[in-house]
């Protein structure tokens, strides 16, 4: 009962800003260092500080993405009811990311490495979206994200209503499998990141799948 106790405390009243900080250490690691970067002090952003900038940002939106897709594997092994808190605050924390990836690779890698102008950013995206399969990807990831993270708010879920919010946040399945693929196409040569955040990913859904023909199986309380 102690223990219960200590856990039902810890969830209501630790976990969310605990989530929030966790959430924000790589955005606050990866801005140290260009902060060390500019004021001329070693850093770990490498001879190519913009390529480690929106690579780091991609793949830490990845992950914390497939974090989102744990949380209910989590409870339902766990039956700790309390992370259902932070589940949709980690989702939009993965949306956040995905921003930052995608305004990374448009003003430091467009912008300013290739001199481009904001005509020509746009372009060059357009071209790149067109050329490049990890590129196409990539972007319909993030605008598949678009319409989750704006109705990842109270006030949108009563507006929409519970079930059809629930149906639309049923595309993050599809846009994750995108935003792995991505990573995937992204890589050059045969590297293991992409095939474990794929396996991850390939256990994840695999889970829901299982417990969805489980639930479908089961006799309806009407039919008992």
């Amino acid at each position: 009962m102690a223990k219960r106790a200590v856990l039902r405390s810890f969830g209501r009243h630790w976990l969310k800003p605990l989530t929030f900080w966790l959430l924000a250490l790589p955005g606050l690691w990866l801005g140290w260092q260009w902060a060390m970067l500019l004021n001329g002090q070693p850093h770990a952003l490498g001879f190519n500080p913009i390529e480690t900038t929106h690579r780091f940002l991609g793949d830490t939106a990845l992950r914390i993405l497939l974090i989102s897709l744990a949380v209910t594997p989590f409870r339902d092994i766990t039956r700790w009811l309390p992370i259902m808190k932070v589940r949709r605050r980690i989702g939009l924390a993965a949306f956040w990311y995905a921003l930052l990836h995608v305004a990374a690779y448009l003003g430091l890698d467009l912008l300013i490495a290739a001199n481009m102008s904001i005509a020509g950013m746009f372009a060059g995206l357009w071209e790149d979206i067109a050329k490049r399969i990890y590129i196409t990807l990539g972007m319909a990831a993030f605008v598949g994200l678009i319409p989750l993270a704006i109705t990842s708010f109270n006030a949108m879920v009563r507006w929409l209503g519970a079930r059809r919010w629930q149906r639309l946040h049923w595309a993050i399945y599809p846009i994750a499998i995108l935003a792995v693929l991505h990573h995937g196409f992204m890589e050059k040569g045969n590297q293991p990141m992409p095939w474990i955040h794929g396996g991850i990913l390939a256990l994840l859904l695999g889970y829901r799948l299982v417990r969805s023909a489980r639930n479908r199986s089961r006799p309806s309380p009407a039919a008992s």
